[in-house]
Formats: C-alpha cells, structure tokens, sequence
C-alpha cells in the first residue's frame, strides 16, 4: 500500500482477491479472546489501530475493486466494503457475523454498509448476521456485480479495473479522491463508535 501511495503512476487500477478458494474469513479469533485481558479504553485504541491497518486500502489514490472469489466474513466482508467496487462470485457466502460472536460490528460496517445498500438493509445484515451469497449481495446492492464462480470473479474484476485503468489518469484518480471524499463523511466518528462499543462487548461477554 505504501509504495502505491508513493507512487502510483506505474498503475490504472487495483484489485484485490484472497488466497486458493476463500476472499477472507474475518478476524483472529484468538487474537479477539485476548481482548478480555485489557481495559476498555486500551481495547478502543488497539481497536482503532487494527481498522487503520486494513482501511489503508483507501489511501490508494486509484480505483480498488475487490474480486470476492469466496466466502467473505466479518472484517474480511468489511476490508471488502472499503474497496471501491466489488465483484463476487455468486456462491460465495458473505456476512457481518459480529453480533453472534458478542461484539458489535467494526471496520467501518455500520458506515459503508449503510452507505451502500441503506439503513434497512444495513440493520437486517448487522443485527442478524445473516450469511448471503454473493448473488443476494448483488440484489440487496452489497456488490454490483456476479460471476459465476471463484476464478470468473477475479477475472471479472480484472476486467473493471483494465476498463477503469485504460481511461484518462488523472481523471480517474480525482474521481476517485472525489467519490472517496462524499463516502468518508462521517466515517471516522462511525469508526470511534464501533472501536468503544466492541471495547464495552470484550469486557462484558
């Protein structure tokens, strides 16, 4: 991320997938159960570290599109929402499973989802943590487009981005600035919001 942001005229567009059969399959739950041995205002901060570690992805100054090749779960589906645009493959599962593991949602879920697909759809996926594949996703506005399996969906983002990628430069990425600007509205106080609320869930579940 860093040498892109340095420089990024080498480049049109990025996109990015997951490893063999699966886009991400969300936190280390591990690392989630060691979250109880800290203070509240201490599990905030680190909270908000880990966001700024995966939400970097929008200091790209060019269009990021993610190919969810696979199931994408948790902060692994909200690493995607970050992304610019998403292309999924039908079958693969997606879901903000937060509250059935006892925390609240993160990563900015309850900002971009919102953003995306609206309140309503937004409180449905949250509050439920429903896993939809990747063809409700595209119905419900989650992504805004399907493929039929893993690899066509990587080659289909490929195809987005080669699209994005053969128009005039700097054009696309003050779009992209652009875009970026109206979506981030509101998204930091969103991201201190979730980093205190999954910091009150770690020291009461």
């Amino acid at each position: 991320v860093a040498t892109l942001v340095a420089d990024p005229s080498p480049y049109g567009a990025v996109v990015v997938t997951g490893a063999g059969s699966s886009f991400s399959a969300g936190g280390d739950l591990y690392w989630l159960r060691k979250r109880h041995e800290e203070a509240p205002n201490k599990n905030a901060q680190i909270m908000r570290e880990f966001y700024n570690r995966f939400l970097c992805v929008r200091q790209i100054p060019l269009p990021v599109v993610a190919a969810i090749n696979g199931p994408a779960i948790g902060a692994g589906l909200c690493f995607a929402m970050a992304c610019d645009v998403r292309v999924a493959a039908k079958t693969a599962k997606l879901g903000f499973t937060f509250v059935g593991l006892g925390i609240h949602p993160g990563m900015g879920a309850t900002h971009f989802v919102a953003n995306a697909a609206g309140a309503e759809t937004a409180a449905r996926l949250l509050l439920t943590g429903d896993i939809i594949s990747g063809a409700e996703a595209k119905d419900l506005g989650i992504v805004s487009q399907v493929a039929e399996d893993g690899p066509a969906a990587v080659e289909a983002a490929m195809a987005v981005a080669a699209r994005m990628a053969a128009q005039a430069p700097i054009a696309v990425r003050a779009t992209v600035l652009s875009l970026r600007r109206r979506q981030d509205d509101g998204l930091d106080r969103a991201l201190q919001r979730e980093a205190d609320a999954q910091a009150t869930c770690y020291n009461s579940s």
